[in-house]
């Protein structure tokens, strides 16, 4: 029994080790947003997106979610448009909010109150994908490498 814990220990570690240094081709953590008002939501996107090598930060209130906003450039921020049961007002705020101070940040909208409406207006305030829960996370994952490896968004020109 030592000898089989010994040996998956060593495994355990080449595998850590072939890990660091795919990681270490991109020397700068790729870093991530979930701005959700469900719990499991961003636990589960923090387990899945760590795995994939993004520095995972959580919000589950506007408030909290401004905070990372100002002192941390996102990559990717995922986010769901209703943080209360109100609105969908908050959502859209947040997305002209990460515009403003990032215009470089990819945003993708992940809510269950999805109509064409919405999504139309999400894209007007800056949304880069729109998808509607509960979606798999391989698939949210796939739009997020999608926007990563796509060129930046360009910021808007003053008419």
């Amino acid at each position: 029994m030592l000898k089989l814990k010994t040996v998956s220990g060593r495994l355990r570690e080449l595998f850590r080790g072939r890990e660091q240094n795919s990681q270490n081709v991109e020397r700068v953590p790729r870093k991530l947003l979930v701005v959700d008002d469900e719990e499991s939501i961003c636990f589960s996107m923090s387990e899945y997106f760590s795995l994939q090598g993004f520095r995972v930060d959580t919000a589950s209130e506007l408030e909290e979610a401004e905070k990372l906003l100002g002192v941390t450039n996102y990559k990717v921020v995922i986010q769901d448009l209703r943080l209360t049961m109100t609105t969908n007002q908050d959502g859209l705020d947040m997305i002209k909010l990460i515009r403003q101070q990032n215009p470089q940040t990819r945003i993708v909208v992940l809510t269950a109150y999805g109509t064409a409406e919405i999504e139309d207006e999400a894209r007007r305030c800056g949304a880069d994908a729109f998808l509607r829960k509960p979606k798999p996370l391989s698939q949210v994952a796939q739009v997020v490498q999608g926007l990563i490896e796509s060129p930046p968004r360009q910021a808007a020109r003053p008419a």
